[in-house]
């Protein structure tokens, strides 16, 4: 019998959460915070329906996964407020990730189990999180309460 627990898996990186457990990013889309804005400006509406948009990305990308969002951290530069409020300017990069790692529970067998999640977070670049830069936010996600059990 092969042992699949042994197996190498294609896996983007590999994070360290701050709990100490290690995930794997299976899968990431990177866009532009603001790509498409042609005649609107960033702010809380705008930023809203575009995190909107990401959280029905995140569900499409596997259904089955529960998703959770970073809150991203807004900044309001010294601007003038629009018809719509004060600019509110997100990081640049909107990034959605399926993450997958050992079982929650104990009862599920580890080799024909893994947990998953897929996150949502901004970030400044569009470097790729490794395990040892990745930004605490991201590193904070909290696995246990948010991630799901499923079969291989």
């Amino acid at each position: 019998m092969h042992d699949r627990s042994r197996v190498p898996t294609m896996a983007l990186t590999r994070v360290v959460l701050s709990c100490g457990r290690s995930v794997e990013l299976a899968e990431l889309r990177l866009t532009p915070t603001y790509g498409g804005l042609l005649e609107d400006y960033p702010c809380r509406p705008v930023n809203d329906l575009r995190v909107k948009a990401l959280l029905h990305t995140a569900e499409q990308m596997s259904p089955t996964t529960p998703v959770h969002l970073v809150p991203p951290p807004r900044e309001y530069p010294h601007q003038y407020a629009g018809a719509f409020g004060p600019v509110e300017l997100l990081p640049r990069v909107a990034c959605v990730g399926r993450f997958s790692s050992t079982v929650l529970d104990p009862s599920n067998d580890p080799v024909r189990y893994r947990s998953g999640l897929t996150v949502i977070w901004f970030q400044p670049t569009t470097a790729v999180p490794g395990p040892c830069d990745t930004q605490a936010p991201l590193r904070d996600v909290d696995w246990a309460a948010l991630a799901k059990d499923f079969e291989l």
